[in-house]
């Protein structure tokens, strides 16, 4: 099975040769392809790619002009992919892209299966980010009336066919949360294995910078889910 990994890049210029070289150790499997999409970035992403990525040619870049989400990043990633599985995770460093190499095993121990959904989940956080994250996934699956834990822990880990059911995906960081719950709601086993976190490795977070911008980023998955609660009631 071809996998291919989706990372969304938004002004991540400065990570882009480490994010590179992580995802070196992806070309030693076979099938496999790195897409990495410029999220309409304004700082030199554009130039860096085009500069380092003639020495991994398991990588390729998907350009959106301009900026339009975190979730339409993937998206576009997710729609240009040739893999019968698909990925994404983050391009911050936080999260290491090797990560699907463990997730990849979950798929050849159900002998191929593709029908089922694997995702991360993450240890070794900050203790006020493990609260938040405590909150909101009691806050949904109280709402939702389905189990929904770390609901933004990488990487997604998915088949094609799963992505082709997928019904107006959010464009926003609610992308997370819509494939976590389409899944459940689906009723495709989910397997969830631990992945480290750590620290940025450049530059700062595009919604994590302070707790005005997490109550920015609550608002916003509120409503998405309050949305994703009326179209089940459909």
């Amino acid at each position: 099975m071809k996998l291919s990994l989706i990372i969304p890049c938004y002004n991540e210029a400065a990570n882009l040769p480490l994010l590179l070289d992580r995802c070196a150790t992806l070309a030693q499997l076979p099938d496999i392809e790195v897409i990495l999409v410029d999220n309409g970035s304004t700082d030199n992403s554009a130039e860096v790619l085009q500069t380092l990525l003639p020495k991994y040619p398991h990588c390729r870049t998907v350009r959106v002009p301009v900026n339009q989400g975190y979730g339409f990043g993937i998206l576009s990633g997710l729609n240009a992919a040739q893999g019968d599985l698909l990925a994404w995770t983050h391009a911050d460093m936080q999260t290491d892209p090797k990560d699907v190499i463990r997730g990849l095993e979950f798929f050849t121990s159900h002998g191929n299966n593709k029908n089922i959904y694997v995702k991360g989940k993450r240890i070794k956080r900050p203790l006020a980010d493990v609260i938040f994250t405590i909150g909101m996934s009691i806050f949904e699956t109280c709402l939702l009336k389905t189990r929904l834990w770390d609901i933004n822990a990488q990487p997604n880990m998915f088949s094609r066919e799963f992505f082709k059911s997928w019904q107006n995906p959010p464009h926003d960081f609610s992308l997370d949360l819509y494939a976590y719950f389409t899944a459940r709601n689906q009723g495709l086993p989910v397997y969830r294995f631990p992945v480290e976190f750590g620290e940025r490795a450049h530059g700062i977070s595009h919604w994590n910078v302070n707790w005005a911008a997490k109550m920015k980023f609550i608002r916003r998955t509120m409503g998405f889910s309050f949305e994703l609660k009326k179209r089940l009631s459909k």
